[in-house]
């Protein structure tokens, strides 16, 4: 198995549309979520969401493009020309055929889904544009990535919830590990802020109705919460083989040791009680990256802000810790970005890997009166510094798809 290192990141969020916005914001407790603005909100039970404030698609797309493109697409297409400048990777034609492309996302095009369906029932098929299905099938994601950028090598998307685009660096890891591709953009991308999909979270009672204090909505492992807040946005990584990474003076961020995956088999929705299937994803990246529990330093949560998740997460990281699970620092994001849906993997990944390089873990905010149930070190409301040698981030999704990234800290 080869060794695989990261060397670009492109981070596109609520928090800010670089990623250096998006860490400084993330590690200052800045809140991404507000009023939603999109659309009139007045009549759903959420009016609240992480909007991309200020995003230009103009700066990555000519006119045309902008017109043709879902804004899934063109978030990913933003992230990764972001991670590519990042790590100062140039495909050129003599390495294009071993740089692949594996971008994930939940739901993909949504608003050019609804538009267009709209459209038909009002006008009939003459109103639907011959980019329709281009730009609403997920896969256009890493498709038109590696249009843009001239990637020969493996090419597909990865459809798994809110695990996808940890899968898609999952994927990425082991095509590099077995000498399928030197080099591998990976990540995931969202655009799920529509009417539609506001409403199809809302019946399935899933999202907080804290609408009066959009920036406390979002409360991982608070007794107080009520449900996630959506948000859009993507995540992108450069993920290299490290002697390619080495021999062209890339600068390295972390490496990456392991992911384990799993299944619950319990739920459409809920995880097991227990969090049966978060153990055995956590347990086997210990194994495959051939560390014990006691090593690990911090774990970037999953922690959505539902109560059965955060209660299932804390109980799986108690079973497969034991006695260390009391001296590691935990932190949950989404208290600040929101969640990502498909992106979210890929964006938390990206959190880790920085909380690793530079010695720092960003706050779990809104964690005012945290929950019996959930009483391990979430490291609350403000950053702590830390060294870190090797972090964990959990991405779990609906269906009871599991996925566990263990990354080490880089050493010059």
């Amino acid at each position: 198995m080869r060794r695989v290192v990261i060397t670009g990141i492109g981070l596109i969020t609520p928090l800010g549309l670089t990623t250096a916005e998006s860490w400084a914001n993330c590690l200052a407790g800045v809140s991404g979520i507000g009023r939603i603005t999109r659309f009139s909100a007045e009549n759903y039970p959420t009016q609240i969401a992480g909007e991309l404030k200020g995003f230009l698609p103009e700066k990555y797309f000519g006119p045309k493009e902008v017109k043709r493109f879902d804004p899934a697409i063109q978030y990913a297409v933003a992230a990764a020309t972001d991670a590519l400048a990042d790590a100062r990777l140039e495909i050129t034609p003599q390495r294009a055929d071993n740089i692949g492309v594996i971008i994930g996302s939940g739901i993909g095009g949504l608003s050019t889904i609804s538009e267009t369906a709209i459209a038909l029932a009002r006008e009939g098929p003459r109103a639907v544009s011959p980019f329709f299905i281009p730009s609403a099938i997920i896969n256009m994601t890493s498709g038109y990535v590696a249009m843009r950028t001239g990637a020969r090598g493996p090419n597909y998307s990865v459809v798994s919830a809110c695990a996808s685009s940890a899968h898609a660096i999952a994927d990425g890891f082991h095509t590099i590990a077995r000498g399928e591709a030197d080099a591998m953009i990976v990540g995931g991308t969202e655009a799920p802020i529509t009417e539609l999909g506001i409403a199809g979270f809302c019946a399935a009672r899933a999202m907080s109705h804290r609408n009066d204090e959009p920036t406390q909505a979002s409360r991982p492992f608070d007794k107080d919460r009520d449900g996630f807040v959506l948000s859009e946005g993507a995540a992108v990584l450069i993920i290299e083989e490290e002697s390619f990474a080495r021999e062209r003076g890339a600068t390295i961020y972390a490496r990456i040791l392991s992911c384990g995956m799993s299944a619950d088999a319990h739920h459409v929705t809920a995880p097991p009680e227990n969090g049966e299937g978060a153990q055995l994803a956590m347990r086997r990246a210990l194994r495959f990256a051939g560390l014990q529990p006691e090593q690990i330093d911090y774990i970037n949560a999953h922690g959505t802000s539902t109560q059965l998740g955060d209660i299932a997460e804390t109980r799986a990281i108690k079973a497969v810790f034991n006695s260390h699970a009391s001296s590691l620092a935990i932190s949950a994001n989404k208290s600040m970005v929101g969640h990502l849906l498909g992106a979210a993997g890929a964006a938390e990944a990206a959190f880790t890997i920085l909380a690793l390089k530079e010695g720092v873990i960003p706050p779990t905010m809104n964690l005012q009166t945290p929950d019996p149930e959930c009483d391990l070190d979430y490291v609350p409301h403000v950053l702590r510094r830390k060294e870190i040698h090797y972090a964990l981030s959990n991405s779990f999704g609906f269906g009871g798809t599991n996925a566990t990234l263990c990354f080490e800290r880089h050493l010059d």
